[in-house]
Order: structure tokens, then C-alpha cells, then sequence
């Protein structure tokens, strides 16, 4: 036993490294075979092959967009930091980019073969789908766990164990900026190309979803995989990095020499790697109802995690550690780790309530749209409202067990082991898009109605795993940026120490610093969704004008006698995402640096900034993509025949709830996730620049 305890202290994240490179390798079979399904006729391989043109050139254009103020930013920490933490940056930014890429390029592939296994069997759709999604979600936290495990060991051998620790916020930085720009560029373009062909083409044309008379329907199918799939990899991936980092800080912090404290995250990672493989098995062998097969994968997943963290829970801390003030044994190590798989499971479940066509909240948004565009509105915007309560709650609950379990270091393993369960979540949010293009495909291809049948149902199963999933991210990057709070306040006092600064701060609600800081902070949520939602409405807005000139100038379009222009339509979104994300993406970076700035304010107030856009951002975030996740089903529920059906009343006033909701869930919502933590990651990094400032100023 002691044995196995030295070896797993010893070699623990070298063996979580190759858990990684297994789950590289699974995500390279399923990649194979997923190629190796038959794409379909020709037709459908020409439509496929012109998603997949759109895509390829505005994620070109974004990384060369990124790439130039990634550019200014490496100066700018060569110059006010140090080599390895701009090492880290540039790690971070490339691996984010990375994973967007290629879970947009598997997604493309798997979109005409979903469409021609959906002319075999539901089952078989259901498998090309999802492995094509797992491909997306292995790589996710195979790629997170290798290059925050391979930067770690480098930097630990070269600048030493606390240095490579510190320097590992650079590589967290990196991955966050970068995602905030995929999550925003990808979200614009998708819901901007959405919106326009809805309101142009359903409601003022009477034409239905992916009709091929819809000049904006390529756009539309592009959006799915440039925003969907390539904007929540990189989302996932930070968040996955961040909370990973995260862990490893407040470890290195809390228990000064205790590796076990920063072995211990790479091992619950590495496992998780190897039960994500066990959950994408079960999919593939399960056959029954979509989603209740698509939730047993995630219930699988989270039981084999849990029973291996165990053994090495305990092998890792044999003895108690102090933490808080308290000793703490292995036991309540592992109920911390346990409670992050357990609010896994709550958000899946409360997400899934809100959003799915199975629940009271979605029909009743259904059938308020009985009544008109106005009263659908309501309804959703109610149900937003309503679907925090819940998360929040037990988040609050988490924070409380997992706290008393391990002080502070109990928060960071349960948030770990929440993000450990990436592999499969993941899988099942690429799910979604690709059964959205694949039904897309069948319509434009004229296939038989059987296959849009079941297209459409899983596109439905589809719409609802991508709510569940934003919510996970959501309420674990509410964990993960306590944590990050955390390390910054021990931070903060290990420079003033360091300093010969005597640290008698107090983040008390009684002093007016911090209650500034939660002031400004809190402002700070709304004014990036105000600007997410401007940019989405802007690009909308000349995507139905292009839309109108061409059904004008070509009145055959809607005869089927002319053929639509899909490139100008694809053009214009490209310029405006590369163009719009901009100012929203960079508004968290010069909210933190001129507060930090300020000769009136100090390290309190920066404090106070945090805990405000942790709060606001959390609430903001669960009732956008909530509101947003339900309109979409609700018109998908009317669309199944209910209300009137398919053009009648209800009908558009569902496409109207839909096109308000899709900047809600699909571009504001989900990027306030990583605009949270490249706000706390990004006030950790400029505690030495503004040190000796603070410092002379009496802060």
C-alpha cells in the first residue's frame, strides 16, 4: 500500500498525462470512424462540402483576427511579467484555438453521415451524432489536461515548483481571452445568420427550417459549427484549464509543501478521461430513448469516476492534512470530490426540466404563444427568471459542503471534479449541432420525410443537451471563479509578505472598498450582454435586408426557379463576428485594469469587482441561456404538431420567442462564463505590476 501511495505521489500527474493520451487515441477511433460512415448522395456531400467552405474560412479569419491582439499581449507580459508566464499565455491560446478548430472540423464531417444513417435507423444517427461529438469532447480534456500537465513539469524542472505554479496563470489567461473571442465571434455569427433567416424566411415567407429557397440557410448551417461546436470547445477547454490551475494554485497556496495537494487534481482529471471513454462506450451500446440514453452515459460516466477517486484519494493522503484551521482525513477529500459529480447530475437534471419539450416550463411558453408574439415573450422571459432559483441554490449548498469538508481546497476539488466530467458533457453539446446540420441536409437534399423525422427528433434531444450543457458551464465557472477569488486573496497576501507589507485587508461587506468593487463588478455582466446583444442584432439586421433584396431582385428564388446567393449572406456575418466581437471581448481586460489603476481605489475594491461579476454574471447567465433553451423547443414542440402546428399563428409567435432567444442562449449567455474568469485570472496576474503602486498610495 505504501507502495502504490509513493508511486501515485511520485508519478501521479506523468500517469494522468497518459490517461490524456488515451483518451487522444479513443478520440482518434472515433474520428476514423466516423470518417469511415457513408457520407451520403451527392448532393448531400455538396451542401455538406459548402458548410464546411463557410466554416473553414471565418475561423481562418478569426484566428488571424485573434492572433493580432494575442500578438499585443504577449509584448505586454514580456514586458510587465516575466518569459514562462507568456510561454503559459501562448500554450493557452493556441490549445483553445485548437480545440474550437478541430471540434468544428469533426462536426462538419459528422453532419452528412448523421443525415444518411438517419435513412437506416434512429440508433444509428443517434451513434454517428454522438461519437462525432465525443471526438470534440475528448479532445477538450485530453487537450487541457496535457498542456497544463506538460507546462507544469517543464517549468517545475527548470524555474522550480512555485514559480511553474505562478506561471501556470499565464497558460489559464491565454485560454480564457481567447474562448471569450470564440465564444463571441462564433455566437455572433451563428445567431445573427439564425435570426435573419427566421424572420425573413419563416415569418415573412412562409418557407420552413433549412428551406433551400432561403438565401441566409447556408449561413444558418454554418453558424451551428462555428458558434455551437468551435465556440464551446474552446468555452469548455478554458473552463476545464482555469479550475484545473485553479485547484493546482490554492493547493500549492494552502498546503506548502504537500505535493499531494497539486498531484491531486492532475489524478482526478486523468481518471475522468478514462470514465468519459466508459460513458461514450455506453451510448454506443444502448439502444432506447435518445435522451434518456444520452443521460445514462452521464450517469455512468460520474459512477465510474467516483469509485476510482476513491483508492486514490486515499493513496494520496494517508494522513490528515490541515486546511482552514482544521484536520482534514481522506474521507473528506473524497465527499468534496464527490459533491462536484453530484452537481453535475443536479444541473443536468434542473437544466433539462427548463428546456425540455418533456416539461411543464417549455409547454407552457408553447401555449402562451396561442395568445401572440407578446405573451410568448413573457412567458420565456419568466421561465429565465424562474430556472435560477435552483442552480444557484444548491450551488450555494456545494460551496457549503465542500468548504466544510476542506476549507477553500474543498471548493477547488469539487469544481475539478464537476469539470473532470467535460469528456461526456462535452460530447453530448457537439451532439447538438451536428443534428441540427444533419436535418438541414436532409431538407435541402429532398430526402424521404422519414429521415427528417428522425433528424428532427434528435435535434430536439439535440436543443436541449446544448441548454444542459451551458448551464454545466455556467454554475462550474460560478465554482471555479470563487476559487480563483480565493487564490487571489492568498495571492494578494503572499506579495504583500513578500513585500515586508504588513496585510490587513478585509473583504468585509462593512467596508465601502468592497462594496464599490461589487458595485462595479456587478455593472459589469450587463454591459457585456448589451453589447453581445447589440453585435447580434446589428449583423441580423443586414442579413434580412440581404435576404429581402435577393427574394426582390429574384423573385424566382422562392419558385425554385433561381438559385439563392449563400455566399454574400456568409460574408456579411463573417465581417460583422470578426468585427462586433471586439469591444465586448476586450471590455472585462479594461474594467479590471483601470480599476486597478485608479489612485482612489486599491487591491479592495479589485476584490470587491470579482465577488460583484461572479454574482451578477452567475444569475445573467443561467436565465439568458434558460429563456433562450426553452423558446427554441417550445416552437420546436408547436412544430411537432401541437398549438395549430407548423405556419399557424402560434407558430410565429414561437419563431419570434426563438429569434429573441437566440442571442440569449447561444452568444451573450454562455460567453459570460469565460468573460468571469478572465476578470479573476487577469486581477491574480497584475498583482506584482501594481504592488509598489498600492503600496506607496497608503493601499
Amino acid at each position: 500500500m505504501v507502495f502504490l501511495a509513493d508511486l501515485l505521489l511520485d508519478n501521479g500527474i506523468a500517469l494522468s498525462l497518459i490517461c490524456a493520451l488515451i483518451g487522444l487515441g479513443f478520440a482518434i477511433y472515433l474520428m476514423r470512424w466516423v470518417v469511415a460512415s457513408s457520407p451520403g448522395n451527392e448532393r448531400m456531400r455538396q451542401i455538406a462540402s459548402a458548410i464546411e467552405e463557410g466554416a473553414k474560412a471565418y475561423l481562418n479569419r478569426q484566428v488571424a483576427t485573434i492572433s493580432i491582439i494575442a500578438a499585443v499581449i504577449v509584448v505586454l507580459l514580456l514586458v510587465f511579467k516575466d518569459v514562462p508566464t507568456t510561454i503559459g499565455f501562448v500554450i493557452g491560446a493556441v490549445c483553445s484555438l485548437c480545440a474550437g478548430y478541430i471540434g468544428m472540423r469533426i462536426a462538419v464531417l459528422a453532419n452528412t453521415r448523421t443525415t444518411q444513417a438517419a435513412s437506416v435507423s434512429r440508433h444509428s444517427a443517434l451513434r454517428v451524432a454522438f461519437n462525432g461529438g465525443a471526438v470534440t469532447g475528448l479532445l477538450v480534456v485530453a487537450l487541457a489536461l496535457l498542456a497544463v500537465g506538460i507546462f507544469y513539469v517543464i517549468a517545475e524542472r527548470i524555474i522550480g515548483s512555485d514559480a511553474a505554479v505562478k506561471s501556470l496563470v499565464g497558460l489559464a489567461l491565454g485560454a480564457s481571452l481567447i474562448s471569450v473571442f470564440a465564444r463571441l465571434g462564433g455566437g455572433i455569427y451563428t445567431k445573427a445568420a439564425d435570426v435573419g433567416a427566421d424572420l425573413v424566411g419563416k415569418i415573412e415567407s412562409n418557407l420552413d427550417e433549412d428551406d433551400p429557397r432561403n438565401p441566409a440557410t447556408i449561413a444558418d448551417n454554418v453558424g451551428d459549427n462555428v458558434g455551437d461546436c468551435a465556440g464551446m470547445a474552446a468555452d469548455v477547454f478554458e473552463t476545464y484549464a482555469v479550475s484545473l490551475i485553479g485547484a493546482v494554485l490554492l493547493g500549492a497556496l494552502t498546503l506548502v509543501g504537500n505535493k499531494a495537494a497539486v498531484v491531486y487534481p492532475f489524478v482526478l482529471g486523468g481518471i475522468s478521461v478514462l470514465s468519459a471513454i466508459v460513458g461514450i462506450l455506453f451510448v454506443n451500446l444502448r439502444k432506447g430513448n435518445p435522451g434518456a440514453v444520452l443521460m445514462g452515459a452521464v450517469l455512468a460516466s460520474g459512477v465510474v469516476s467516483a469509485v476510482l477517486y476513491w483508492p486514490a484519494t486515499h493513496l494520496l493522503f494517508p494522513n490528515a492534512v490541515m486546511l482552514a484551521g482544521v484536520n482534514h482525513g481522506p474521507t473528506d477529500l473524497y465527499c468534496a470530490s464527490l459533491i462536484g459529480l453530484v452537481m453535475t447530475g443536479v444541473v443536468v437534471l434542473i437544466t433539462n426540466y427548463y428546456t425540455s419539450t418533456a416539461f411543464a416550463p417549455v409547454r407552457k411558453i408553447a401555449k402562451a404563444s396561442e395568445t401572440g408574439h407578446a405573451t410568448n415573450i413573457i412567458a420565456g422571459l419568466a421561465i429565465g427568471q424562474h430556472a435560477t432559483a435552483l442552480p444557484v441554490g444548491f450551488i450555494g449548498i456545494a460551496i457549503l459542503l465542500s468548504f466544510h469538508f476542506a476549507g477553500l481546497y474543498g471548493i477547488a476539488i469539487a469544481v475539478t471534479s464537476m469539470l473532470s466530467m467535460a469528456g461526456v458533457i462535452i460530447s453530448l453539446d457537439a451532439f447538438g449541432p451536428i443534428t441540427d446540420n444533419a436535418g438541414g441536409i436532409a431538407v435541402m437534399s429532398s430526402l424521404p420525410k422519414e429521415v427528417r423525422t428522425v433528424t428532427d427528433e434528435l435535434d430536439a434531444v439535440g436543443n436541449t443537451m446544448k441548454a444542459v450543457t451551458k448551464g454545466y458551464a455556467i454554475a462550474s465557472a460560478g465554482l471555479a471563479a470563487l476559487v480563483l477569488f480565493g487564490s487571489y486573496v492568498e495571492e494578494l497576501r503572499a506579495h504583500y509578505t513578500e513585500a515586508k507589507h504588513a496585510f490587513d485587508f478585509n473583504f468585509s461587506l462593512q467596508e465601502p472598498e468592497v462594496i464599490i468593487g461589487l458595485f462595479i463588478g456587478g455593472l459589469l455582466p450587463f454591459v457585456f450582454t448589451a453589447f453581445s446583444m447589440d453585435a447580434v442584432g446589428k449583423a441580423a439586421g443586414a442579413v434580412v435586408r440581404e435576404v429581402r433584396r435577393q427574394l426582390q431582385a429574384k423573385p424566382g428564388i422562392l419558385r425554385g426557379e433561381d438559385t439563392p446567393d449563400y455566399g454574400t449572406c456568409v460574408d456579411i456575418v463573417t465581417k460583422a463576428a470578426l468585427r462586433e466581437m471586439i469591444i465586448p471581448a476586450l471590455l472585462p481586460v479594461v474594467f479590471v485594469i483601470v480599476v486597478a489603476a485608479i489612485p482612489a481605489f486599491g487591491p479592495q475594491v479589485l476584490g470587491g469587482v470579482l465577488v460583484g461579476t461572479i454574482v451578477t454574471g452567475l444569475f445573467v447567465a443561467i436565465a439568458m441561456t434558460s429563456s433562450g433553451g426553452a423558446w427554441d423547443n417550445a416552437k420546436k414542440y408547436i412544430e411537432e404538431g401541437n398549438h395549430g402546428g407548423k405556419h399557424s399563428a402560434a407558430h410565429q409567435a414561437s419563431v419570434t420567442g426563438d429569434t429573441v432567444g437566440d442571442p440569449y442562449k447561444d452568444t451573450a449567455g454562455p460567453a459570460i462564463n469565460p468573460m468571469i474568469k478572465v476578470v479573476n485570472i487577469l486581477a491574480i496576474l497584475i498583482i506584482p505590476i501594481f504592488l509598489k503602486i498600492w503600496i506607496a498610495r497608503g493601499h
